[in-house]
């Protein structure tokens, strides 16, 4: 299992757009095939930095992963829409392997 990072650099006056496409991918990367984590916006601190992270088994499954989103009626428009509005300056991707596994059980106090 590999999980891909996006970093994001948005347009801060054109967040609210961000946060529609991460709601879009939250419906389209499910069935078409990765493991999605989530899309993160900004909060606090940088306006300018968001995040999406998902799984796959490997770079094949990715490749796989990419296609069917760019067939997929949601993922095509979303790509569309982002281009449309320009609200994303840059994108970088980086895939990481868990290192830390097993985890222990989480203990709220």
């Amino acid at each position: 299992m590999i999980t891909c990072f996006i970093r994001y650099q948005i347009d801060p006056f054109k967040a609210d757009a961000f946060a529609e496409y991460a709601r879009n991918w939250g419906q389209a990367s499910p069935r078409c095939g990765a493991r999605l984590i989530g899309y993160f916006g900004p909060h606090e601190g940088s306006t300018t930095t968001a995040y999406g992270v998902y799984s796959v088994e490997d770079l094949a499954a990715y490749e796989q992963f990419r296609a069917r989103l760019a067939a997929d009626p949601i993922g095509r428009a979303n790509y569309e829409f982002a281009k449309r509005e320009q609200f994303i300056r840059s994108e970088e991707r980086i895939f990481l392997k868990l290192q830390s596994a097993p985890h222990a059980e989480f203990i709220k106090s």
